[in-house]
């Protein structure tokens, strides 16, 4: 990963942006997230590829069944360095925050990745 991003951002106005890219989720689908929380990490995990920009996991919604019960919440990660890697302003970094909250958002909905690239989000 490269030490010095092209637009800096830091963890608080980064973590902000997440924030508004959780604001703007229709209302409807926001109140349908259910035991779902969202996280802003500087980088994926060491055992995953650098370049990830976020991540879900859990069970999607579509897969929860009758003994869905007492189970830690699901978690998005969203992941400051590589997004500011691949950026070259701060409103590309808006626009990608905004991208990644949705794709990931939307596997917790059970929407998988082809369908994702298919709608503009992958």
């Amino acid at each position: 990963m490269d030490p010095d991003p092209l637009v800096a951002v830091d963890e608080a106005q980064f973590e902000e942006l997440v924030s508004l890219a959780l604001d703007q989720v229709p209302p409807e689908l926001a109140n349908l997230m259910d035991n779902c929380v969202v996280l802003v990490e500087d980088r994926p995990p060491s055992d995953g590829p650098a370049d990830l920009l976020g991540l879900y996991e859990g069970i999607p919604l579509t897969e929860r069944g009758e003994f869905y019960s007492a189970v830690l919440p699901d978690r998005i990660y969203i992941f400051r360095e590589p997004i500011l890697a691949i950026c070259h302003s701060y409103d590309e970094v808006v626009e990608e925050v905004h991208i990644t909250v949705v794709h990931e958002i939307a596997h917790h909905f059970g929407i998988d990745d082809d369908r994702l690239h298919a709608l503009g989000y992958g």
